[in-house]
């Protein structure tokens, strides 16, 4: 359990990232995240701090780029939030910090697919309410759509969660379709 509060985790969202963008992101991911506590972990005890991390998890990037996630970390860590830190160490697939736990394997299952799927709702008339897994797998074969999302990342995911791409594609897309208007998800003819 986290002593963090959803509180204090969005304050210091909003203190060190100010582009709409990377909000609405963490926004995204927190929102996917809480509902992977239940799927993927104990349960709705564990959405709190399973929605801190998702919250969290580039907190650092818009302001430090070529440090993160590593100020990010050491927050957490600073905090007393081991738990937190290690799965936002490990969603940073570059420093080979292995996905130990439930919450480190869901973080990176849902952060770049989260952002991916945001992706596709934008070019789609009514966003995430017509969206299909069938069209998310079609842009993830097109390498120029969305081309900074590591697609290598978005597969493994699904691999360590131990579910079918398809499958985890379709969780992502219920789970954010409750807050398409807060995230900016309704399409691209808003």
């Amino acid at each position: 359990m986290s002593k963090l509060t959803r509180e204090e985790a969005w304050q210091l969202l909003t203190t060190w990232t100010q582009g709409e963008g990377l909000v609405r992101h963490g926004l995204a991911v927190e929102a996917v995240m809480r509902a992977a506590a239940v799927r993927y972990g104990a349960g709705a005890d564990e959405a709190d701090a399973w929605g801190i991390a998702g919250l969290l998890h580039d907190a650092d990037w818009e302001a430090w780029p070529a440090e993160h996630p590593q100020r990010i970390v050491h927050w957490l860590r600073e905090r007393g939030e081991a738990d937190l830190a290690h799965a936002v160490s490990a969603h940073y697939t570059k420093w080979g910090v292995a996905h130990v736990s439930a919450l480190d394997k869901a973080l990176l299952a849902c952060d770049e697919l989260t952002g991916f799927v945001g992706a596709c709702c934008h070019v789609r008339q009514g966003g995430i309410h017509t969206l299909e897994v069938k069209s998310v797998v079609k842009k993830l074969d097109d390498l120029r759509f969305a081309a900074k999302v590591e697609r290598e990342e978005v597969r493994a995911g699904a691999q360590l969660l131990g579910v079918e791409l398809s499958e985890h594609i379709q969780f992502v897309i219920t789970a954010l379709r409750p807050h398409a208007e807060r995230l900016g998800l309704t399409g691209r003819y808003q």
